[in-house]
């Protein structure tokens, strides 16, 4: 009885000490060690860290598995637990954002509740006057309150070279602007399909009923307001239409904020139009609760203020006041307030294309959602919620969107001042040929023109734009991504064969039966909400001529497509490939070809249609016909 009871008594020891064991902080240090290389070790492996350690060797493997156990649950927790409290911000930061547009929204039913009732007292009013002479005072009554609900504002001219002048422009750019994103100065309306959350991009609102497009957005970040501000001022970045932004000249004032003078060059979305420039003032100041504005305007000759470069070939637009508010969001991060409006001239462009131009949502996903998405993008890289294959940086993933973008835009576009000059047109298909005899300036210094021995170091370019009816833009684009052996013709003589052999960056020729079927697309990057994908696409079995078929290799092409989701948000739909090299460096040459597809209205869309190549052919209505039989038969 008694050594059953020492027996009892001997295992209630060995079980107290396997389950509550006390290490010395060399003891964990070491198992953090070990922990940091391996959250999970296996038998065999806490086997040899207990014959490695002496200072773990008074402590059973069991125990140590129970260690690690524990250890990976914490790890759970603390994860779970910052979550949480990230989550718990973003819900408090939107709570605050919602309840300041809801009071927004009550003052502006307040005034259109104070309009409603003084036109029904005018309308009332009217009906009771039995004279001319009362109706007449009534109509010139009522048109004196509607001109004191509605000032126009008037701007004295200023003196063009004094920095009191542009301080004075500047103060009333910063009012307007708080007044249109804060307050009720512009109409606006929710944007369909936006809606806010801690997972949204934001609120987004476009304008009704004023002058020129506008939109508005408000969302939150995970970055400080200073960085949000720096990369908003580098709008070439992130505007996909921004061909250039100059700052002429900084002038610093006194509250210790800075006047900058800017004029940028926007492209032209298609073929059929041309491009736009602006002159602008740009204010960068804080407010006194600690918050970051950045606002800007045209400088006319209503406003006052020096006169802006001359340009030939754009029309000058003008951006009503416009910029962005940051402020400081408790517990880190900002949250950030856009407004965009302009007046894009929309009687300087053919009628049928006048919807882009007067579209306040096409505004709104061009620039105001592009900003929040390209910051919501780089705080999420910063953070490591975004993980990238294939041995690229994220900054080198964007730069070649941008530069896909870039290309396919000038050569759409062709500007004089970059090299492009007019060989012919198609007065049928209004299909029009361009050369450009100085690639160094088309593609950058860095290229040598050795990279293009065929006509004379020349890049060739066919281009068009065209209307079709009852195209959706979703399905067009999924039509040319995954049916390109379809629609793709590269077929050229022997002469400029043997020339594109030499240049690695050239498109090859196919054999006599067209282009090859067999291709297989190698995502590379995507934006948060997948609404566009870098891809290489890698072309199987190329070969110059029939006589080369042995000698057949692989064809790439770097890719960029966007909006070939038909519920996704976008401004439009396009596919932009450009040929590389297999092991395509970082600064590898491009030479963009492509489509892009923009609705105008309900049943049409417009698609300009270009190609860059040194000897590269582009059947538009080829394909388009393929495409239109197709829809028909399905």
């Amino acid at each position: 009885m008694a050594l059953s009871m020492h027996k009892d008594s001997s295992n209630n020891k060995q079980m107290d000490s396997s389950k509550y064991v006390r290490y010395t902080p060399e003891q964990v240090e070491a198992l953090e060690r070990v922990y940091s290389e391996c959250p999970k070790p296996s038998s065999l492996r806490r086997q040899q860290l207990i014959r490695e350690c002496p200072i773990l060797s008074n402590i059973e493997p069991k125990q140590i598995k129970v260690w690690f156990q524990n250890r990976r649950c914490r790890e759970k927790q603390r994860k779970e637990a910052s979550r949480l409290q990230t989550v718990n911000r973003k819900l408090s930061a939107m709570n605050k954002l919602l309840m300041e547009e809801n009071d927004r929204l009550q003052k502006q039913v307040s005034q259109l509740v104070y309009e409603n009732g003084y036109m029904r007292q005018q309308l009332q009013t009217g009906s009771a006057t039995t004279t001319d002479n009362n109706s007449c005072e009534s109509v010139v009554m009522s048109g004196q309150h509607q001109q004191q609900q509605n000032p126009t504002p008037q701007h004295p001219q200023r003196d063009a070279n004094s920095p009191a002048g542009l301080l004075a422009i500047a103060e009333e750019t910063l009012a307007e602007f708080l007044s249109k994103a804060t307050g009720t100065a512009v109409d606006w309306v929710q944007m369909i399909g936006m809606k806010p959350g801690p997972d949204s991009i934001g609120i987004v609102a476009v304008s009704r009923n004023c002058s020129g497009v506008a939109a508005r957005a408000c969302g939150l970040v995970s970055l400080e307001p200073t960085k949000v501000a720096e990369i908003l001022k580098d709008r070439p970045s992130w505007f996909r239409d921004c061909r250039c932004l100059d700052v002429l000249s900084v002038i610093p004032t006194g509250n210790g904020g800075t006047i900058e003078l800017i004029y940028m060059q926007t492209y032209a979305p298609t073929t059929l139009a041309a491009a736009r420039d602006f002159w602008t003032l740009r204010y960068t100041t804080s407010l006194e609760d600690g918050s970051l504005v950045i606002c800007e305007r045209s400088l006319t000759s209503s406003t006052g203020g020096p006169t802006g470069p001359p340009t030939s070939s754009f029309v000058r637009a003008e951006m009503l006041p416009s910029g962005f508010l940051i402020r400081p969001c408790e517990g880190g991060g900002s949250i950030i307030h856009i407004v965009d409006h302009v007046d894009l001239d929309v009687w300087s462009v053919p009628e049928v294309l006048r919807p882009l131009y007067e579209s306040s949502k096409i505004l709104a996903q061009k620039m105001t959602i592009a900003a929040l998405r390209h910051i919501r993008q780089i705080a999420q890289e910063t953070s490591g919620e975004i993980q990238y294959g294939g041995g690229r940086q994220p900054a080198v993933l964007r730069t070649f969107s941008q530069r896909l973008c870039r290309g396919f835009n000038d050569a759409v576009n062709g500007f004089a001042d970059d090299g492009w000059s007019l060989m012919g047109s198609d007065g049928v298909e209004d299909v029009t040929i361009m050369i450009n005899s100085s690639p160094g300036k088309f593609l950058g210094s860095q290229y040598n023109t050795s990279m293009f021995p065929s006509f004379g170091g020349g890049v060739l370019c066919a281009k068009a734009s065209m209307l079709l009816q009852n195209v959706p833009p979703a399905l067009l684009v999924r039509f040319l991504r995954e049916h390109r052996s379809e629609w793709a013709d590269y077929g050229v003589d022997t002469y400029s064969a043997a020339c594109l052999k030499a240049s690695p960056y050239a498109v090859p020729c196919a054999r006599p039966g067209g282009f090859p079927s067999s291709q297989v697309i190698l995502p590379l990057a995507h934006t948060v909400e997948h609404e566009e994908f870098l891809e290489v696409v890698r072309l199987e079995g190329h070969a110059f001529t029939p006589e080369d078929v042995a000698l057949a290799r692989d064809m790439y092409l770097l890719q960029l497509c966007s909006g070939i989701d038909e519920n996704a948000v976008g401004a439009c739909a396009q596919l932009v490939f450009a040929p590389i090299d297999e092991s395509f460096a970082d600064d590898a040459p491009l030479l963009p070809s492509g489509f892009r597809v923009i609705p105008l209205d309900p049943k049409t869309v417009t698609l300009t249609c270009q190609s860059s190549a040194v000897s590269f052919s582009l059947a538009c209505l080829y394909f388009i016909g393929i495409f239109l039989k197709r829809k028909k038969r399905d």
